[in-house]
């Protein structure tokens, strides 16, 4: 009896050849697929690595991106760079190049930072105050509440951000500030050398790469989560909705896929740079870049909306749909717990492949100058200022290479990304 029950367990949870085999759910075999597909895993391999080096580029011993050496100016990368010849004319004091590695250019007043909060302290009070005024002021009491409800969080941001600004950092967050401690104390005064060359302020390429992807990936990454919400959201209530209401929803996509979107987006941040619009949203903490995520974000959901919307008419009648309805499921119930997840495969392909279209439209927006401002830094400025430096004389070749390449190796992984994920979702290739 033993003997037969130990076998009958054994064939349960170890099948022998040819016996049963346990089934595997519809996202297991599509994980299967999607591993068994060597691009497709050396292009998320390739994202991980790009998003991680963005996030800890705070701590990689990097120049600071904004950090200026007016005596470096376009110059090369340092592999590249020669000794001047000291047999030429007005060049017998220049020093020999440095073609090292690391050099020790960093500082960070860290006594500054240690005494931050004594004066911190008051100034948010004054902001308190100032923020109080400009809420209870009205007609021409207003302008002056502007000005100096700016004025202090001006006074406060200057506390808070001169000892990074002062060592060539943009505007730090929390833990963008604590990361660059942290570097400071693993690595001192140490930073790589202009391995990818200099811009015509002499700052690194290098580190305005790292610096740069930190903007490019979030924007990609936000902008896209924010137009998925809408599609699904929208295509998703249309699709289950039926009849006039879809006829109608859908009518308004058609509407909107005739709109140029370009000059809406160029008229939409326009509006917004108005100083009073602008007094505005400072003071609900809107900055450019946070409208620039949602405007970007608004103009990518028409598609997804049309896919959503074709997949919720083909599940709204399926028997498991049905169930749920006859016991009494809420409409709302029903699309949140029953179908939306049912598209989560298609959304997961649509969201790799929006995102690089998100970062190549930050990237052209910031070439025409409507995109991210100094001294913030993106993939597009960098690319902007390149172009900008291009003459008949001299080619930098090293602002347009390095920066190019940065851009076009993430497109590639997200493109390439998004081919093996919808390949491996296909229930057509299942048995393949």
């Amino acid at each position: 009896m033993s003997t037969s029950l130990g076998s009958t367990r054994e064939v349960t949870t170890k099948p022998t050849e040819g016996g049963p085999k346990r089934g595997l759910s519809l996202t297991q075999e599509a994980l299967r697929r999607l591993r068994r597909n060597r691009v497709a895993m050396i292009s998320l391999w390739t994202l991980v690595a790009v998003a991680l080096l963005a996030f800890f580029a705070p701590v990689f011993p990097l120049q600071p991106p904004d950090k200026v050496f007016t005596d470096l100016k376009f110059a090369e990368p340092c592999w590249l760079l020669e000794d001047p010849d000291p047999d030429a004319e007005g060049q017998p004091d220049e020093k020999p190049v440095d073609r090292s590695l690391f050099i020790d250019t960093f500082s960070l007043d860290t006594e500054r930072i240690a005494n931050q909060q004594e004066r911190l302290a008051p100034a948010l009070e004054d902001l308190a105050t100032a923020r109080a005024d400009y809420r209870e002021s009205r007609g021409e009491a207003r302008e002056d509440a502007v000005r100096q409800l700016r004025r202090q969080k001006n006074r406060v941001e200057d506390i808070v951000q001169r000892p990074y600004r002062d060592a060539g950092f943009p505007v730090l967050g929390p833990l963008s500030r604590a990361m660059v401690r942290a570097r400071y104390a693993m690595f001192g005064e140490w930073s790589i050398n202009a391995v990818f060359g200099r811009d015509k302020l002499g700052r690194d390429i290098l580190s305005r790469i790292f610096w740069g992807s930190r903007v490019s990936l979030i924007v990609g990454l936000v902008a896209t989560i924010v137009s998925v919400v809408i599609g699904v959201t929208y295509g998703a209530i249309a699709g289950y909705s039926g009849g006039w209401v879809d006829g109608a929803m859908m009518r308004l996509v058609d509407v909107l896929y005739s709109v140029p979107f370009i000059f809406v987006v160029i008229f939409v941040i326009s509006i917004l740079d108005d100083p009073q619009i602008r007094a505005w949203r400072e003071e609900y903490g809107l900055s450019r870049i946070v409208i620039f995520y949602l405007v970007v974000g608004a103009i990518y959901w028409l598609t997804m909306a049309r896919v959503v919307r074709g997949q919720v008419i083909s599940l709204r009648n399926e028997p498991f749909v049905e169930s749920a309805r006859s016991i009494g499921v809420s409409h709302a119930g029903i699309l949140l717990r029953h179908i939306i997840p049912n598209l989560l495969s298609v959304v997961i392909v649509y969201l790799t492949l929006t995102i690089p279209r998100v970062i190549l439209f930050e990237a052209f927006l910031s070439f025409l100058g409507l995109g991210v401002e100094p001294p913030d830094v993106s993939w597009g400025l960098l690319a902007n200022e390149g172009i900008q430096v291009i003459t008949p004389v001299k080619v930098f070749w090293w602002l347009i290479l390095f920066p190019s390449g940065a851009i076009g190796v993430t497109l590639f992984a997200l493109n390439f990304l998004g081919d093996g994920l919808r390949d491996a979702f296909d229930p057509r290739l299942r048995d393949q």
